[in-house]
């Protein structure tokens, strides 16, 4: 059973969730209204948050569940959750100014490489 990793799962679902409300609260906030994707940088800069997240759930969630399976529930709860925190901080970061994402998203963008690789590695050690 994958328990840990499902975890690690739905907490990531629930990051997200999170990143949508906070682009809503921010709307309110700046006066942005619905449709605009720009117009306060307070704004611009929550709903890139959101959006880099979404673009990042398609490559963290396959290698986070590929790396369970073929190597181990734990260790991809493990990096899984070091995701979890880079994207926490690279939502700290941004949300105060532009400049301050990178250390963020290199440690998701680490986690994420090494579910991959691992998963990869892993697979062809199992074919060969």
């Amino acid at each position: 059973m994958y328990h840990l990793t499902a975890l690690v799962t739905l907490l990531a679902i629930l990051f997200y969730f999170f990143t949508a409300m906070n682009v809503s609260r921010s709307r309110t906030r700046t006066g942005v209204k619905v449709p605009a994707m720009t117009g306060h940088p307070d704004f611009e800069r929550a709903f890139r948050i959101q959006m880099n997240t979404l673009e990042w759930m398609p490559i963290f969630l396959p290698a986070l569940w590929l790396f369970a399976v073929y190597v181990g529930d734990a260790i991809a709860a493990g990096i899984g959750t070091v995701w979890i925190i880079g994207r926490i901080v690279y939502f700290i970061g941004y949300s105060k100014a532009t400049a301050k994402r990178g250390p963020g998203f290199a440690i998701q963008g680490i986690a994420a490489i090494a579910l991959w690789a691992g998963a990869l590695g892993a697979l062809v050690l199992r074919l060969v």
